[in-house]
Parts: structure tokens; C-alpha cells; sequence
């Protein structure tokens, strides 16, 4: 085990444990090592998200009639 690595027990749906195992044969990949790099995918997307957020909190709030009159003008709906 590397050093700077916890355990933790995960209990997986058994279609989706078997997927995992046949891709982490399929790969020379661990299980382990799937389910780190899915994990940390997530939670990159998640911060991605989340400085999409604050990029745009200054940002005048336009109303649903607003839009809707705004797409009519524009000859989109």
C-alpha cells in the first residue's frame, strides 16, 4: 500500500463490482485505481462547477419573462 493512502470499505452494486473488475483486468489497472481516478474526476469537476459559480454571482439576474421576451424579439421562439 502506498504511504499517504487510507482504507475504506465500499460496498458496490454486484454488476457494477464485476464492470470494475473486468475493466481493471482489461487494463492492468486496480480497482483501487479506477475508483481514485473516478473519485478525483468528480470532485475536479465539482470545483470546476463551483468557480463557474462565483465567476458569475456578480451577474444581474434576469427573470424568466425577461427571457422569454427577449427570445420572442430575437425571433427564437
Amino acid at each position: 500500500m502506498e504511504a499517504g493512502t487510507k482504507r475504506a470499505t465500499i460496498y458496490f452494486d454486484s454488476a457494477l463490482h464485476q464492470a470494475l473488475r473486468m475493466k481493471s483486468a482489461e487494463t492492468s489497472r486496480s480497482v483501487s485505481e479506477l475508483v481514485n481516478n473516478a473519485v478525483r474526476e468528480t470532485l475536479a469537476e465539482d470545483a470546476e462547477d463551483l468557480a463557474a459559480f462565483e465567476e458569475r454571482a456578480n451577474e444581474p439576474l434576469i427573470g424568466y419573462e425577461d427571457i422569454l421576451k427577449r427570445l420572442k424579439k430575437d425571433g427564437r421562439i
